[in-house]
């Protein structure tokens, strides 16, 4: 497979953004504080989304980011109440526990990797998870829990990262690195089988797009492309399911499935709504769908006009198989360090005020998905794009330090509500505006696992 300079050159996004900002956005610049510039990295994420649409449509200036919408979408999950109650957010054997040498980042909010934690530590209470930490090193307990299939990360210093094997995977590269296949070149030019529609609120009617991912990032992009009204179809494994407020949150605008893919008949019927797919988006740790024939050339080779998307959470180097999650990243790349503070009991590391590395990625997702689209209908040719969290963290560190200037008080967001199979919901919208008016949601998230394995008529 061979690079796409002329995407990875034409879609601004990120790398515009450490000279300046898009002159589209509206708004104040700086709300939530902090070291390091996360406003600028909401921002641009969703300017590049809005950037390869309007290069989509032919339509510039039609699609307008503001720090109202994105602030509030990228604290999604906290502004969500289904039936009145507010999302639990992170379990109690998740965050930072003290080490014998430091800390480390744990995440269970998972049943399965709750479990695998429990079982690595011989542990049966969260006090016994807290007891065995404190007799191990920060990067010994990283490599025994990701030994046994669980999740967590060593707080390093930035400087401790940028030493390891594996900032050099994270880094490599631009934010979204362009692949085309190598079969893709011997393909004849042909228009693309599907077009953008011209409403403007719907330009993505009649696109199919299959997504595989789990969590935010993924679900983030798939969520983004239906509201733009995108057939989406999401497939989740049986037997591991999604957190119910981080699906619902997600799961607007698109219909969800379970499917054994271990299982030949459920494969065959997934590999059938591949055959008229337009958009594949995979959230998978590197490699985890291969073995069904899913990985992206696999996909290409056998659909050279298929435009693949995926995700993984540390890029392409010694990690790129281990399981990961935006707060791990954060722990690992240096944000936590950079975020910690002191208090009574010393010093703890701390966070960004948002999920941003997710939510910033999801955008870059469907940046990428519509950039390519754009190129296809030019060359009837596919191709892929990759992106990582913990590129996207390099990013947000290369973007220029943010002044030290008095911030904004963002008004209230726009509250939206709607009915669902979960309840009643309250709810944000995209960070989009068309012609100066929001998007807008159309479909409440469906129950998990209930649709069928077909596209919309």
């Amino acid at each position: 497979m061979e690079p796409f300079p002329d995407l990875t050159d034409s879609l601004r996004g990120l790398e515009a953004l450490r000279a300046a900002l898009p002159a589209g956005c509206l708004g104040p610049r700086r709300w939530w504080g902090g070291p390091l510039d996360v406003e600028r990295l909401a921002l641009g994420s969703v300017q590049a989304a809005a950037t390869a649409l309007q290069a989509l449509t032919g339509t510039a200036g039609r699609y307008a980011v503001a720090s109202g919408p994105t602030a509030a979408s990228f604290d999604s999950l906290g502004h969500l109440r289904i039936s009145g109650m507010k999302p639990q957010g992170f379990a109690r054997m998740s965050g930072f526990r003290p080490t014998l040498d430091g800390w480390i980042r744990l995440h269970a909010n998972y049943p399965h990797h709750a479990a695998r934690l429990m079982d690595t530590l011989a542990a049966s209470t969260p006090h016994d998870v807290d007891r065995a930490l404190l007799s191990m090193t920060s990067a010994e307990a990283e490599e025994a829990i990701a030994a046994g299939k669980g999740v967590a990360a060593a707080v390093r210093t930035r400087e401790e990262w940028l030493s390891s094997p594996m900032h050099g995977g994270a880094s490599a590269g631009s934010w979204i690195s362009f692949i085309r296949p190598a079969s893709a070149q011997a393909e004849p030019s042909r228009p693309s089988s599907w077009v953008p529609s011209a409403e403007p609120f719907q330009p993505l009617a009649g696109l199919r797009v299959l997504d595989l991912t789990r969590v935010i990032a993924g679900p983030t992009a798939t969520r983004f492309l239906g509201a733009l009204g995108a057939d989406v179809l999401r497939i989740d494994p049986p037997g591991l399911p999604e957190l119910t407020d981080a699906f619902v949150d997600s799961g607007f605008d698109k219909r969800s499935a379970e499917a054994d893919l271990g299982n030949a008949q459920v494969l065959a019927a997934v590999q059938q709504l591949l055959a008229s797919a337009d958009v594949v988006v995979t959230g998978y740790r590197r490699g985890g769908l291969d073995r069904f024939g899913l990985g992206p050339e696999e996909l290409l080779a056998t659909r050279p006009d298929l435009v693949v998307v995926t995700l993984n959470a540390w890029g392409s180097g010694p990690w790129t198989a281990r399981r990961g999650f935006d707060s791990l990243v954060q722990a690992a790349c240096g944000i936590a360090e950079r975020y910690g503070r002191h208090d009574d009991d010393g010093w703890k590391p701390g966070v960004l005020p948002v999920q941003a590395l997710d939510h910033a990625t999801g955008y870059g997702l469907a940046a990428a998905a519509l950039a390519l689209l754009a190129q296809r209908l030019r060359t009837g040719g596919g191709g892929t794009a990759q992106l990582s969290l913990a590129r996207t963290a390099e990013e947000l560190f290369r973007l220029p330090a943010p002044k030290q200037s008095a911030l904004s008080t963002l008004p209230e967001p726009e509250y939206l509500e709607m009915e669902s199979p979960y309840g009643h919901l309250r709810f944000v919208g995209p960070p989009l505006t068309v012609d100066g008016v929001p998007l807008r949601y159309g479909r409440a998230p469906t129950r998990y696992g209930t649709s069928a394995l077909a596209w919309r008529e």
